[in-house]
């Protein structure tokens, strides 16, 4: 459905003094009721999912516990958080304890930096080239992350994450700036039709320049809490995966062998790169989950994703870091 698709007639169940907001707009008290109305930017998109959008901090399931608590009413009827909202339904959620949460302060060098570092725009999507050490959205005790800040510094209400990068990869992150341009790329990353290419420096020097790691891949979690992924094939909860990888070079970098391998995931595991070249005995640089012996002396992790490919768009890229490009030799040849 476009844009300007025609909406459908929400029940009329609120009197003169209590019209709902636009569910564009930001909640300004969380402790009272709140009835937010669904715009053209949130059509058809989860409840669970709109839900996390505005009430950023609360805990997920906290959230799934207020949908089945029935905390949380569409057009004032129960409702599941895999229901889809449409255009000019009205949601009412109930008051949680976010009253007091401040709003980040996102300093205007910050933000502003970032705005430098878009690659490429257009009416529909922006790409941003993301440094290493910023994590994509706020959340699990970060009060913001890059999509907070694109928001504050464009002051554009409606800009969505179009996928996610971890904390510590730099490089291409792709952010819509129309619900219609999200559908359509989120429907390229199910089809797998966009290619994503990262590069990166890992340890030791495979004998093959190509080659393609077909690992299922299972997630768990330590006592600690943290999250990890790991090759399982026996599991039957493991997921498929695959990552296809080409040598551009090998060289020494603190007397250990070292080379520079481009990745390419064919599916979109957590942390798939990561865990696919320790696998196979060649885990990335600076990786404090997957590589905690190493000895390179790199003070980052060393996975840049590096270049897009999609349906309709010219390829798109971001230049290899300073702080990883500064460990390649002279003689080394960056792929274009």
């Amino acid at each position: 459905m476009t844009d300007d698709a025609p909406t459908h007639e929400a029940p009329a169940i609120f009197n003169s003094k209590t019209r709902p907001q636009s569910a564009d707009d930001e909640i300004s008290n969380f402790g009272k009721v709140n009835y937010l109305e669904v715009t053209r930017h949130q059509h058809d998109q989860r409840l669970d999912n709109f839900l996390l959008n505005r009430l950023k901090g609360l805990p997920k399931s906290h959230i799934y516990k207020m949908i089945r608590s029935d905390e949380v009413r569409v057009n004032n009827k129960r409702c599941k958080a895999h229901d889809r909202v449409q255009r000019e339904d009205v949601v009412r959620i109930a008051p949680v304890e976010l009253a007091t949460r401040e709003k980040p302060i996102i300093s205007t060098e910050f933000a502003k930096s970032l705005l430098a570092r878009v690659v490429y725009e257009d009416e529909g999507m922006l790409v941003l080239n993301k440094p290493s050490g910023i994590a994509v959205h706020g959340g699990s005790g970060l009060d913001f992350g890059v999509i907070e800040a694109m928001r504050e510094v464009t002051g554009k209400k409606y800009l969505e994450l179009v996928h996610r990068i971890d904390k510590d990869t730099s490089g291409l992150l792709m952010i819509s700036k129309k619900r219609s341009a999200l559908k359509t790329l989120q429907q390229h990353l199910v089809d797998k039709t966009i290619q994503k290419h990262y590069l990166c420096l890992a340890k030791g020097q495979p004998a093959l320049n190509e080659q393609r790691v077909d690992a299922p891949l299972l997630r768990y979690t330590l006592a600690s809490g943290e999250r990890r992924v790991k090759v399982d094939s026996q599991d039957p909860q493991a997921k498929e995966s695959q990552t296809d990888i080409i040598i551009h070079d090998r060289f020494m970098l603190a007397d250990q062998p070292v080379s520079l391998i481009e990745a390419k995931p064919l599916t979109g595991r957590t942390h798939q790169i990561r865990v696919h070249l320790a696998h196979i005995g060649h885990a990335i640089l600076g990786d404090d989950k997957y590589n905690v012996h190493d000895k390179s002396g790199v003070h980052r992790l060393c996975l840049h994703a590096w270049r897009l490919d999609i349906p309709g768009y010219k390829t798109i890229t971001a230049p290899l870091p300073e702080d990883m490009a500064d460990w390649l030799p002279e003689s080394t040849t960056l792929p274009e």
